[in-house]
């Protein structure tokens, strides 16, 4: 490696006291210079090359062949260990020889010059080849100001002239001298224990500078000069900008070894001390003047490198202008920019000499003169000339075998050096003298070339910190601290210097990256030199392409092409071998070795082709496991692998160039094994892929000629040896030959280069590179029978290949994949994984056929290669039989092998039975047929009453063929409704291909399968069919039923199973109370779970159930799904419905109750509960046991409802005289109601006008469906204003029907087998539909709408003889609420004045009861009256009675009136007390009277109180209120309002009401 040249002078030899001090603070660091042309330059690390004036001779020189050192020199150059190396491997060093080394030991303090370093040698006339120190130091050994007056002084100044061109005052440097400018440095050593040690460093220090001496009395004497100052002012100069060039260094008394250390101490002590930050001080400054000089030095060398280089490059276009001389300037340049650790500068440069060099070329081949444009090369190398001559001897000799069978090893270079031409290290520029034959032109454009690129990868390497040169210089270092003698006992030790490990990822990729551009380019001018060498062609610095012109001898192609893959093959492992590093872990090897116990250890790694392994001193080879026989258990996605992840897991976190380092050596590795394979074609040995199973189109191709030829001529004799064909000779790489030995050691080291290549790629997740490498691995493995790991490999890349479009290879591949798992008996893994997945891709490649012909035949493709049905047929057979075999179903996709799955139009129905059928069209992708045991698909609805499943299934087995086929489906099962398609399955053998959708999902075009997967199902006219209705007859006070009715239609019933479940989520069916009201339908048979079975039931007939239910939740609306499963002469057939009706009450009853002293009035307001109004036919109050009811004349005609329009019914109820309450009696009455509902009258009309006009056209089986679809619409569009009018005028207007678009109302509509419109498509028969509904409707503007007819029995249960089906009846429960007292007040005047309506001269009654009209009163006229106060228990009907009843009971009464209305005198406050009601009398008449007599007030018991009102205001008085409470409060209960469930009422008692009545004053 370049370095920064030091040149000392030792007279004295005092280096070896110094070095200790010295080599540990190099190299230097932290250095800047500034350059010329850019921005300031930082140099972290400049490595010092110290070489002794007597061996600078050596650095200056450079030899042909890189000589051997010797390692047991005494004094050696800092970097001079081995060999002055400057590519990672060794550097040849400038000159012709190496001079010897010269003992310059002598007396104490004389200075000898030995012929070497005296001679100044002659500088070469071309700058840059001279390699010179950027400093020159003398060592200074000088104890006393005697000796230096005497000899030293003279001495130095003799030095300095004989070594300084420039010391001359005055004389300017010449511009070759820049070239080599250099500094020079005096530094002083100063041993202990003599005078110059005694001496401080100048005159001014004193002693109490010592922090060791403070108050030592001796000083240095005033006036005297140090030895440092003398030679400060001798050699220094005295210009304003000289520059020190002394410095002065002493050597601790411990640091000198004890026979060296001078015996005689000063007679004179001074008193100063060195301490030890004055000595660290002294190192420090003598390091920083160091770094100062040579950056002086080289700033001048530059600047005249550049200026010369800029002439130069001037006269490019003169004539004599050569391209070599003006190389050796510029890498001069180059070279200076690396020696002072500037390598990113440098490489440019030799980047910037390459392209300099192709241009050169291109200009050459341009002009056919080389001689005009930069001068000539050699047509040819002499070295592959020779090489292909030796070749072409073994040969026609023979000698074409090793000469021994044992194992090679390449770590011995005198066998690498004779069996490879190009040495182990073909890259390197110590191979030859290379810059002596280009400063000659005695260089081949290929020498050429791999110079400048042993420089480049020279220059990589140190940027990438690699280990090579890293290593190097530690041992160089190491070796320099070696030989510097220690001290006793040494005072501080050196300071360590840090060392930077990391190496730049980047970098290394970068060499990997440009040796793969090199390699080719290198290999055709290989090709180029031995034809020009032969006389076949023209070299590659010749014109044109360098091809001959003739036909090559094939011995000679072989010896051409075994040469090239030699060298090929050894550059791609020698870079392989220095980017190698510790910070690429790589992962463990997959290598699936066979089953034999031969040890593949012939080979070794190609990191250890050059140098020892740094790793383990182990074989590899042994860390390589043989990896899980099953597929399964490989590590996949979330495994590790059985691998130590401490030894071959990647690291916690990526360093930068990780991944392109990674990526850049897996090339490198594929370099190497693509040479290897192309040598291994021509000796039959193949990769596997030759053999590989075509599954494409075959296509008759001819080879045809591309020359001018014409195509008659004779074609040459190839009837050439094989065995000379096969030869190894030129084959130098001994890797490359031990692998063409035999075909055992060919495969081993293939697969070996294929598996590291692949776990490169891996690390730098190149996942396409990592895949094809698997690949070959696998057909490899299958090429050479070892199936068990060949399937390993197919499993994990034939995925793969699938998802990247690769259908030709990856069928090859599956049709390899299942003879592997057919070989290994796997039976299941042989049917689910291989042949499942072939046939798939091959139906895949099959479908993108058709769709690419169809694009071709528009016009929009071009034709693409397919795979040959031949190739694929008969796996499909294979599959079927094995599978046979299993235990377990084969579950296949149906769109694996299946496209263009339809369904050929709408459901067509069987004519006298309920069934469908539906017509399946598929179009086989596969190459054969096969029959199918079963095809049946399953059509869902998920509305409500739960997901409704059908499935239609082929009557026996079908025969699927190639292509487009047809298969009837038929079902017995029948829902109405609408319906998708969600499964279709095809089962043949064990085998069961499938297909699934979810309900809902959008279909994306184009999709192959199921364009429209919709399917409509519809009830005939005159198929079974089931209703559900709620009962008519509604009781508030028990579980209201639900009624089922099965009608048969045109069914001949022999037995039929009904099952009634609820769909309703908290609806509870009651079946254990269900009844059949109609037995004669046949024998029924009622069953638990509410299944009912029958027998033979007539058609046109149907049977009835009906049961309660009970709701867990208040719902408007219950669905009921019923399930009838019937036997006919044709089959058996299953009938589904879910049926909703509403359950909510149609109308709500109010009901508002005032009690009076005898009876009590109640008021019933009936009102509608929907937007609908009603009919209110007749009503009833139904008396009780206790109580009785009275009503007045009902009307003759229904009463219309409203909903703003309530009916009020008026009730007089009294007790019932005589009877006495106990537990048993009833005292709840009834309110029966008879209505109808208005929305169901109209949906009875238009059902029934609807079927009737349907009955005899072609369209009657559509009855129910069109009765259906108007119902539904009816709902929607009938507002209240529409059904109040309806009412009203007592008839139905249909232009609520007349804007909806029919033909949209019936889709997927089918006919039935046998009517008039088979054959026609749904769209045609919803358009007839759609063509009778608007003529009907344009037929009947307004439909009649009658009033049913009134019922004519009732009772008190909910029987009656009402066949109407709408009218209703409902029963509600009316109860008396209890009340323990009712009060009843009047205030009666005594002489009322005359009525305003009557006459003067009539007579009014005392009382007002029977007045006629309200009596006239004056203002403040007096008018006396008496307040009577009434009182009953009747109304207490409460069982068992309440205590209060056998108790006296005291109330207490107020009269209040508004102060401003009337004046009230008299007992306006007053108490009274009611009698105990009497205890039972053992006479039950006797106590019957008693009751009575006590249970209301008697003229004995009643409170007449007189009073005084006088009206205080005019206009209408109303009489003044009466309050009466009880006086106490717990032991009483007074009158209380109370409500029944149903309906709501309001109940008014007369406690403490006044009289109604009111008076008008005047």
């Amino acid at each position: 490696m370049p370095t920064s040249t030091v040149e000392y002078f030792d007279p004295h030899d005092v280096y070896k006291l110094l070095s200790p001090g010295l080599i540990p603070r190099l190299p230097l660091r932290d250095l800047n210079w500034q350059s010329h042309g850019g921005p300031l330059r930082s140099i972290n690390t400049l490595h010092v090359e110290l070489v002794p004036t007597d061996q600078a001779g050596a650095v200056d020189r450079s030899s042909v062949l890189s000589p051997t050192p010797d390692s047991k020199a005494p004094v050696r150059g800092r970097g001079e260990s081995t060999a002055s190396r400057d590519d990672g491997f060794s550097t040849a060093p400038i000159g012709r020889g190496r001079g010897s080394s010269t003992d310059n030991a002598g007396p104490l303090g004389a200075i000898r010059h030995s012929g070497p370093g005296i001679t100044k040698e002659r500088r070469h006339q071309i700058p840059g080849l001279r390699r010179t120190p950027y400093l020159k130091i003398l060592f200074v050994r000088c104890d006393d100001n005697d000796a230096y007056k005497s000899t030293t002084r003279a001495e130095i100044r003799e030095w300095i002239k004989a070594n300084t061109p420039s010391s001359t005052p005055g004389k300017a440097a010449s511009n070759a001298e820049n070239h080599d400018a250099f500094e020079w440095l005096i530094v002083h050593v100063v041993i202990p224990n003599t005078v110059a040690a005694t001496q401080p460093r100048s005159s001014g220090s004193k002693a109490t500078d010592s922090s060791s001496e403070k108050t030592s009395a001796l000083k240095w004497r005033t006036g005297s000069t140090t030895l440092l100052e003398k030679l400060r002012n001798d050699f220094n100069g005295t210009g304003k900008g000289a520059v020190d060039r002394v410095r002065q260094i002493r050597i601790g008394i411990n640091d000198v070894p004890y026979d060296l250390l001078p015996r005689v101490v000063p007679a004179v002590p001074t008193g100063y001390h060195e301490t030890e930050q004055d000595s660290e001080n002294a190192w420090q400054d003598l390091i920083g003047k160091i770094k100062e000089l040579i950056l002086s030095s080289f700033d001048t060398r530059v600047t005249q490198y550049e200026e010369d280089i800029k002439d130069k490059d001037a006269q490019r276009g003169l004539p004599g202008w050569n391209f070599c001389t003006f190389f050796i300037l510029k890498e001069g340049l180059a070279r200076g920019f690396e020696s002072v650790g500037l390598v990113e500068d440098a490489l440019v440069g030799y980047d910037e000499l390459s392209i300099g060099l192709d241009a050169i070329i291109k200009e050459q081949a341009i002009s056919g003169s080389a001689e005009a444009h930069g001068g000539a090369l050699l047509d040819y190398t002499e070295e592959l000339k020779t090489l292909a001559e030796q070749a072409a001897s073994q040969i026609f000799s023979g000698n074409m075998e090793f000469e021994d069978e044992e194992t090679v090893d390449l770590q011995t270079s005198k066998r690498v050096k004779d069996t490879d031409p190009f040495g182990a290290i073909p890259i390197s520029s110590t191979k030859k003298p290379y810059r002596e034959l280009i400063l000659a032109n005695n260089i081949s454009l290929f020498d050429f070339r791999c110079y400048i690129f042993s420089r480049q990868v020279a220059l990589l390497l140190r940027l990438g910190n690699a280990w090579s040169t890293r290593e190097e210089l530690l041992a160089k270092l190491k070796e320099q601290q070696d030989l510097a003698p220690r001290g006793v006992a040494p005072r501080a030790p050196p300071p360590k210097q840090a060392s930077d490990e990391s190496e730049n990822l980047s970098q290394l990729a970068e060499i990997c990256r440009r040796t793969l551009e090199f390699v080719p380019a290198v290999s055709m001018l290989i090709r180029k030199d031995i034809l020009a060498a032969l006389g076949l062609g023209k070299g590659g610095a010749g014109v044109g392409d360098g091809s001959p012109s003739g036909k090559i001898d094939p011995v000679l192609a072989e010896i051409i092409d075994n040469i090239v893959a030699s060298f090929a093959f050894s550059v791609a492992q020698q870079i392989l071998a220095q980017t190698s590093t510790k910070s690429l872990q790589i992962p463990a090897p997959m290598l699936a070795t066979s089953g034999d116990s031969e040890q593949k250890s012939a080979i070794p790694e190609p990191k250890t082709m050059m140098h020892p392994a740094r790793t383990s001193s182990i074989p590899l080879r042994q860390s390589i496991q043989r990896p899980p026989t099953s597929p399964v258990g490989f590590p996949g996605p979330g495994r590790k692998d059985s691998v130590n992840d401490g030894e071959y897991g990647m690291a916690q976190f990526l360093k930068t160039g990780l991944e392109e380092l990674a990526a850049r050596r897996a090339e490198l590795y594929t370099l190497s094994r693509n040479v290897l394979e192309e040598c291994g074609k021509r000796r039959g040995w193949t990769n596997g892929w030759a053999a590989v199973p075509i599954v494409g189109e075959s296509a008759d191709l001819q080879e045809i000629s591309l020359d001018d030829e014409p195509s008659s001529e004779v074609k040459p004799s190839a009837e050439v040896n094989f065995d000379l064909q096969a030869s190894v000779a030129g084959v130098g790489n001994e890797l490359l030959r031990t692998a063409l030995d035999n075909k055992d050691d060919f495969y081993r080291l293939y697969e070996t280069l294929t598996d590291k290549a692949m776990r490169h790629y891996s690390v730098a997740k190149y996942d396409h590179s990592v895949q094809a490498t698997k690949a070959d691995l696998a057909v490899l493995k299958f090429h050479l029978s070892e199936f068990k790991e060949a399937e390993y490999y197919f499993y994990h890349t034939i995925p793969f290949f699938g998802g990247c479009s690769w259908s030709l290879l990856e069928l090859s591949m599956l049709v390899m994949y299942a003879r592997c798992l057919k070989e290994l008996g796997r039976q299941e893994d042989y049917v689910t994984k291989a042949l499942r997945q072939l046939l798939t891709k091959a139906a895949a490649a099959e479908r993108d056929r058709l769709q690419q012909k169809s694009m071709i035949r528009i016009g929009n493709g071009s034709a693409s290669q397919y795979p040959e049905s031949s190739a694929i047929s008969g796996f499909l057979a294979d599959m079927l039989t094995v599978s046979a075999t299993l235990e377990k179903e084969v579950k296949i996709p149906l769109t694996n092998f299946f496209g263009e799955v339809e369904l050929d139009g709408p459901p067509t129905y069987d004519d006298d039975q309920d069934s469908f059928s539906l017509s399946l069209k598929l179009r086989s992708l596969l190459v054969d047929e096969f029959d199918a045991e079963s095809v049946s698909l399953r059509i869902s609805n998920p509305g409500f009453g739960g997901n409704k499943e059908i499935w239609v299934q082929a009557k026996g087995p079908v025969t699927i063929k190639p292509g487009r086929n047809k298969v009837q489906l038929q079902s017995n099962m029948l829902m109405p409704g609408n319906y998708e398609i969600d499964q279709i399955r095809i089962k043949s053998s064990n085998v069961l291909l499938h297909f699934e959708r979810e309900l809902g999902q959008v279909v994306e075009k184009p999709f192959p399968v199921l364009q429209n997967p919709v399917v409509t199902l519809y009830q005939r006219t005159s198929s079974l069919d089931v209703r559900l209705s709620s009962s008519k007859d509604i009781r508030l006070d028990s579980n209201n039923m639900l009624e089922v009715e099965v009608i048969t239609g045109w069914n001949d019933i022999t037995n039929a199973e009904v099952k009634i479940k609820s769909a309703t989520g908290g609806l509870r069916l009651l079946m254990g109370d269900a009844v059949i009201p109609d037995e004669s339908a046949g024998k029924s048979k009622k069953a638990e779970g509410g299944t009912f079975t029958f027998g033979a039931i007539t058609r046109d007939s149907s049977v009835r159930i009906r049961f309660p239910f009970k709701m867990e939740q208040d719902v408007l609306h219950v669905a009921v799904k019923v399930e009838v499963t019937y036997s006919t002469d044709k089959g058996t057939f299953t009938f589904f419905k879910t049926s909703s009706v509403s359950i909510a009450l149609a109308l709500g009853v109010n009901v508002q109750d005032v009690f009076k002293h005898k009876a009590l009035f109640s008021r019933f307001t009936v009102s509608t509960a929907s937007p609908s109004p009603l009919r209110l036919y007749k009503s009833e109050l139904i008396p009780s046991d206790l109580f009785e009811s009275h009503y007045g004349i009902p009307p003759s005609d229904p009463v219309a409802i409203f909903p703003k329009q309530p009916a009020s019914l008026l009730y007089k109820i009294t007790k019932k005289p005589g009877v006495s309450i106990g537990p048993n009696t009833k005292k709840t009455l009834y309110l029966k109601l008879w209505y109808s509902v208005l929305q169901d009258e109209i949906e009875d009309l238009l059902d029934k006008t609807l079927t009737k006009d349907l009955a005899d056209t072609p369209l009657r089986q559509y009855s129910k469906l069109i009765v259906y679809k108007v119902l539904a619409w009816s709902q929607k569009r009938l507002t209240a204003y529409e059904l109040e009018k309806c009412t009203l005028l007592g008839e139905l207007s249909t232009s609520f029907l007349s804007d909806i678009n029919w033909a949209t109302q019936f889709p997927g509509i089918g006919p039935t087998s046998s009517s008039s419109l088979k054959g026609e498509d749904s769209h045609q028969i919803a358009a007839q539909l759609a063509t009778f509904l608007r003529s009907w409707l344009l037929a009947n503007p307004v439909l009649p709408l009658s009033v049913p007819s009134s019922p004519s029995s009732s009772g008190k249960d909910n029987t009656n003889n009402n066949n109407n089906p709408l009218i209703s009846t409902i029963l509600i429960p009316v109860d008396i609420p209890p009340i323990t007292i009712v009060h009843t007040t009047d205030i009666l005047f005594q002489q009322p004045p005359f009525p305003i309506n009557s006459n003067e001269n009539s007579h009014s009654p005392t009382s007002l009861e029977g007045g006629q009209g309200h009596p006239t009163f004056i203002i403040n006229q007096q008018l006396p009256a008496t307040l009577r106060l009434k009182w009953t228990r009747i109304w207490d009907t409460a069982f068992p009675a309440s205590p209060q009843r056998s108790e006296d009971l005291e109330f207490s009464y107020e009269i209040n009136a508004p102060p401003d209305t009337w004046l009230v005198g008299g007992r306006r406050k007053g108490h009274f007390v009611i009698p105990a009601f009497p205890p039972p009398s053992p006479s039950p008449k006797t106590d019957s009277q008693k009751r009575e007599t006590k249970e209301s007030s008697t003229p004995k018991t009643e409170a007449d109180i007189p009073l005084l009102l006088i009206p205080l205001r005019e206009g209408y008085l109303p009489y003044p209120t009466v309050d009466i409470k009880p006086v106490q409060v717990k032991s009483t209960t007074t009158s209380t309002s109370s409500s029944s469930t149903s309906p709501s009422r309001t109940t008014e008692g007369q406690q403490g009401a006044a009289g109604s009545g009111g008076g008008s004053a005047a």
